[in-house]
């Protein structure tokens, strides 16, 4: 078995599209990233590639290279699933949260859920997200950005 922990912090701009968990939200405003800055996804990502002793996105994906601008994050955790795949690895179960003042995001849940799941290549159950507020305390509070993090065990299948 494997764990790795990830996190994921990006401010909140007007004019982009708001995307956690591969779910398109409806919201006034959008996270800035060099790619489409979903946060959740970039922590488990993170937590993916710690467990397996693979360095970061930062590594795998450089926001210096004109090839991720713009991508989608689930395109990004597929990839990520490949290397897990490749180095006998499959999910065991993840653990996730985001910290957001707003928007609400309880019944975006099950949605990002399924998606991770099918980039991962597992079962819905073995994957949780939950949501929190901060209490108004700090930039999440303030709803300058929003924060994720993630925990992942990895299972060897070898």
């Amino acid at each position: 078995m494997r764990v790795g922990i990830g996190t994921d912090v990006h401010r909140l701009v007007e004019g982009r599209k708001l995307i956690l968990g591969g779910v398109t939200i409806p919201w006034s405003k959008g996270l800035l990233g060099h790619s489409d800055a979903d946060v959740l996804l970039h922590a488990v990502m993170d937590a993916i590639l710690g467990a397996l002793a693979l360095g970061d996105i930062g590594w795998l994906f450089p926001d210096g290279d004109d090839r991720w601008k713009g991508a989608s994050s689930m395109d990004m955790l597929e990839a990520v699933a490949g290397h897990m795949s490749r180095a006998g690895c499959r999910i065991g179960n993840v653990d996730a949260v985001v910290m957001a003042q707003s928007p609400k995001l309880a019944d975006h849940i099950p949605e990002m859920r399924r998606n991770m799941a099918v980039a991962l290549g597992t079962e819905v159950e073995r994957i949780s997200v939950k949501a929190t507020t901060t209490e108004r305390l700090g930039f999440v509070g303030e709803g300058k950005g929003i924060a994720a993090q993630a925990v992942v065990l990895l299972e060897s299948f070898e």
